[in-house]
C-alpha cells in the first residue's frame, strides 16, 4: 500500500468549464522540511461508482477527483496521486 499524506498544501487552476488542473503541490516531510514540486503532466481518474483505491483512498464517484501526476523527485520522473473531496473542506491528499 501507498504513504499517504494527508495535510497538502495544491495550487491548482480552475478552468470556467468547472475543471481543475493540479499545478503545483507541497507538503512537509518527516524531518519537518517543507518539499515543493511542480507538476510536470496529469491525468484525471474518473471512477464510474465510488470505490476504495488501491492507495486505501474511498472515492465518492460523484465528487472525489483523483489525479495520477508526473513530478521530477532528485532528477527523476515519478508518478504520484492527488486526491480532493470538496466535502472534507477542500482538503488534498497525497498518495506515494
Amino acid at each position: 500500500m501507498s504513504k499517504i499524506i494527508e495535510k497538502v498544501d495544491v495550487i491548482c487552476e480552475h478552468k470556467s468549464d468547472g475543471s481543475v488542473i493540479p499545478m503545483r503541490l507541497r507538503f512537509q516531510n518527516e524531518d519537518g522540511e517543507y518539499e515543493t514540486y511542480n507538476i510536470k503532466g496529469y491525468r484525471q481518474v474518473v471512477h464510474p461508482e465510488s470505490q476504495t483505491t488501491n492507495d486505501g483512498i474511498f472515492v465518492v464517484a460523484a465528487s472525489t477527483l483523483h489525479f495520477e501526476c508526473m513530478i521530477l523527485a532528485v532528477g527523476m520522473k515519478r508518478m504520484i496521486r492527488l486526491y480532493y473531496d470538496p466535502r472534507t473542506s477542500g482538503k488534498w491528499k497525497l498518495a506515494i
